[in-house]
């Protein structure tokens, strides 16, 4: 089971892999704590603390969300509202819960 310390050190690898044609100082600029763990916003370095009218240097960075028990690291897409693929990963969890008990049950019956 993840800590947020080692979810947050999952997140800064990915921001430190090299990205064509990019070339800033990527950071989380904000952690959301969420059921099955950690939703991790990004941005340029020189972002945060921008006030909220100006445009920022990156766009197109959706969060990434960190699962606490399998270590799973999401990548979201900036099409669809955060909330939503929340729900979207929640429904995934509860789906893969209900196989493994439905695999479990068909083992103890034979």
């Amino acid at each position: 089971m993840l800590t947020e310390d080692e979810a947050r050190g999952l997140v800064l690898r990915e921001l430190a892999r090299p990205a064509r044609g990019m070339n800033l100082d990527l950071a989380i600029s904000r952690v959301e704590t969420v059921s099955f763990g950690w939703v991790f916003y990004w941005c340029a370095r020189q972002d945060i603390g921008r006030p909220a009218g100006q445009r920022p240097t990156l766009g197109g960075n959706g969060p990434f969300l960190v699962d606490r028990e399998n270590e799973r690291l999401i990548r979201t897409a900036t099409s669809k509202p955060v909330a939503q693929q929340i729900t979207d990963y929640e429904r995934r969890l509860r789906r893969e819960a209900h196989a493994r008990n439905a695999a479990a049950k068909r083992v103890v019956q034979r």
